[in-house]
This record gives structure tokens, sequence and C-alpha cells, in this order.
């Protein structure tokens, strides 16, 4: 919607994205959260022999707000991304990807380029 309603913001790098954590890890009382598999296999790593719970961490719309503080509004803790005027061809095509009606393209970009974003060892 940005980038097709408001490209000035874009242009002159105003748009930032609050990155939500994918993951919420606990062990005991402490919880970390993690933004990728990566991040989430190192706390794993780190974590050893301990007993801990990994939970698929909620959508925005989910979070109560003292989650939303914590995770994504705090501004000592929460990740920015910024949305650069580059980005909005790249992002159309990505979306048209996953979300449009080529069901066969989209198989094709996932068996391509999945195990960059979450490691497929988990799945077998």
């Amino acid at each position: 919607m940005i980038y097709r309603l408001c490209p000035t913001l874009i242009e002159k790098e105003y748009v930032y994205i609050a990155e939500t954590p994918l993951f919420e890890i606990n062990c005991g009382e402490k919880t970390w959260f993690a933004y990728t598999e990566k991040e989430k296999a190192g706390i794993i790593r780190q974590l050893g022999d301990k007993r801990f719970k990994v939970s698929r961490s909620k959508g925005l719309g989910e979070n109560d707000p003292d989650m939303m503080w914590l995770t994504t509004m705090n501004p000592e803790t929460r990740r920015l991304t910024k949305v650069l005027p580059g980005d909005g061809e790249e992002a159309a095509q990505m979306f048209d990807v996953l979300l449009g009606n080529n069901l066969q393209g989209r198989k094709e970009m996932i068996a391509a380029e999945g195990h960059n974003y979450f490691d497929v060892s988990d799945l077998m």
C-alpha cells in the first residue's frame, strides 16, 4: 500500500518496518526472542541440555500490548528495517510470486530458495 499510495515517503527513506520475532524461547525464568531460524538454532545450541520450550510467535494483531512493547515497539530492543526506494519493484515481484495465481512459480521459488528461510533438516 505504501509503495503505491506514498512513494515519496519511500523515495525520501522515511519508511521503516518494525520486525517481530518468529520464535519465543523459554528456559526457566528467562525468555529469548529469535527473528530467524538461524537465531533460534543459536539460542538452542547455547542452552545445551537445559529444558526449554519454543513457541512460534503470534502475529502483530494477536499480541497483547505488553508483548508488543517488549518485542516490537521498545526503542531499546526493537529491530527496524529501512525501506529503500529500490525495494519496491522487488517487493511487488515477491508479492506476486507468493500471493499470486502462479502456483507452479511459487513451488519453484520455494524449492530453490526455501533453504534460505528455514532449516530443511528439521523437516526430515
